[in-house]
């Protein structure tokens, strides 16, 4: 736990690119991200765990595998909150979802079935197993936000890249 690192971040129906990775801004936060993940990795952190949400996670789980290239002693864990949590995505999304999945080093089902509540106990998983927080969040209330505020409640040290 004292060199793990977990990540929280908007869906696209928050971003204001929405699903378009292609806008300049897109780029630029993966950039970003892929740059504090390396200074995580730089600071002897080796352990990254990702809740494999569409949007920020993708990017945060694709920066953590592009790390691990370098670094081959980082790991990923893909903490997947229910079963079916990509079955209603786009046939595009569950692939990447699915190649996420099979590239992370571990996958844990923290329930099987979808509850009301899943999501929240997939962060908590996270923040409990971790001593870092990665956030991507602009201010709006919400998972990320509850997220960042249970991790400072536990003691973690975050990072917030402003969006």
């Amino acid at each position: 736990m004292d060199k793990t690192c977990c990540f929280t971040g908007h869906r696209p129906a928050k971003l204001p690119w929405g699903s378009d990775e292609s806008d300049e801004r897109c780029k630029a936060l993966k950039l970003e991200i892929s740059a504090r993940v390396e200074g995580i990795v730089l600071a002897g952190y080796r352990n990254f765990i990702c809740g494999m949400a569409e949007g920020c996670d993708m990017y945060f789980a694709e920066a953590v595998l592009e790390m691990r290239s370098r670094f081959p002693q980082v790991t990923l864990e893909a903490a997947i909150p229910c079963d079916r949590q990509a079955d209603k995505w786009s046939t595009a999304q569950q692939r990447r979802y699915e190649h996420i999945m099979a590239e992370s080093d571990t996958v844990t089902f923290v329930q099987h079935q979808y509850s009301p509540g899943c999501m929240m106990r997939r962060n908590r998983y996270m923040v409990d197993r971790s001593s870092l927080l990665l956030a991507c969040f602009d201010g709006q209330a919400g998972g990320t936000m509850n997220t960042i505020l249970y991790a400072q409640r536990q003691g973690l040290q975050v990072i917030i890249i402003d969006l």
